[in-house]
């Protein structure tokens, strides 16, 4: 039976990086505070007026290229970001338009970290169901405008001041989870396979919004107004994690759910060529690896420089990894991750 397969990828940060001696000029942090924490040294930020679409344009230019096509052969745009260019219209038909496509359907999936799963599950129906023959998939970030500090001159190095107090204790305690986040995009293109061989071969995926309060931005449309002082003032506009329990529950969660979907597929863990998961914190990604019984060396990272990059994170590792001639046509892969909702699971691929 054939399947999906991907046929170009790319991928794209802004920008320099930004080191943990950086971050150290905002808020109380250092570099080995960070890197025991999470295994990164250095993340980028989009510069103001950059949104994710922006990110996402030479990403997807790169995996056109990569794939010898162009924006006409492309059918249907899929875009994952839970950082949006606008609350509205979603980022997709923004990319879509930039890249030349005027009519084609281009849809914004909503599933944060664990966005991938989500896109390969429903690139995979849509090629089935004959309702495009080939699909844009991205993932893109743009978490510089929820950071928690606001002198970005003093991060930049281009000035010598101090932020004031109430600058620096803000940023401070919003530590936990500004240290984690990056910006960047990743972009496949997949097609419907004219051979067997290739394809998802199983999909283990699931939500429960009860967990929703220990990973989520407070702030919404069930406040009126959406926007107000008072909300800016509690900082419900920004990131709230409860980074404990979002650890217990991804190296709780994600071992189960590859467990699952081995059994389904009839697939033993060592079968399996990679693992390929959301860089959301090394340690879980080692905690996982640990409790399935695998090597770490067959769950590749790039997580030290460019730090969590939200939905993009498994299509950058993937075109990386398809760059660089690890990921080889005819291995077994099982992308895997936890993000907010939750949203978690994992997905096995034959590429």
């Amino acid at each position: 039976m054939s399947g999906l397969r991907i046929i170009g990828s790319g991928h794209h940060v802004p920008g320099r990086p930004y080191s943990n001696d950086d971050l150290a000029r905002v808020m109380d942090t250092n570099d080995a505070w960070i890197r025991q924490r999470t295994g990164i040294r250095q993340r980028h930020f989009a510069p103001a007026g950059q949104g994710p679409a922006d990110l996402a344009l030479p990403a997807a230019q790169r995996a056109l290229e990569a794939a010898g096509l162009g924006p006409s052969d492309i059918d249907y745009v899929l875009f994952s970001t839970m950082t949006p260019d606008h609350i509205f219209p979603g980022s997709a038909p923004l990319l879509a338009s930039r890249l030349g496509m005027r009519t084609v359907p281009a849809l914004d999936l909503r599933t944060q970290c664990a966005a991938m799963l989500y896109a390969f599950q429903v690139a995979d129906s849509l090629l089935t169901a004959g309702a495009a023959r080939r699909i844009l998939i991205v993932g893109a970030e743009a978490h510089a405008g929820v950071m928690p500090w606001r002198d970005w001159d003093i991060l930049e190095g281009t000035s010598d001041r101090r932020p004031s107090q109430e600058d620096w204790d803000r940023a401070t305690r919003h530590r936990g989870w500004a240290i984690i986040f990056g910006d960047g995009a990743g972009a496949l293109v997949v097609e419907r396979s004219q051979q067997p061989g290739p394809g998802v071969l199983g999909v283990d995926i699931q939500a429960d919004g009860r967990y929703a309060p220990l990973l989520c931005i407070p702030g919404g449309f069930r406040e009126h107004p959406y926007v107000s002082e008072s909300a800016l003032a509690s900082d419900a506009a920004l990131i709230h994690m409860d980074g404990r329990e979002v650890f217990k529950h991804a190296v709780t969660k994600l071992p189960k759910s590859i467990d699952a979907l081995c059994q389904r597929t009839g697939t033993r863990a060592d079968d399996i060529d990679w693992f390929i998961a959301h860089q959301a914190n090394q340690r879980i990604n080692e905690a996982v690896c640990h409790r399935l019984g695998v090597s770490i060396e067959r769950m590749p990272s790039n997580i030290d420089r460019f730090g969590n990059t939200s939905g993009a994170t498994i299509p950058i590792l993937m075109d990386e990894m398809l760059r660089d001639g690890r990921l080889k046509s005819g291995q077994l892969v099982c992308l895997v991750a936890l993000g907010a909702g939750f949203h978690w699971g994992s997905l096995l691929l034959r590429t």
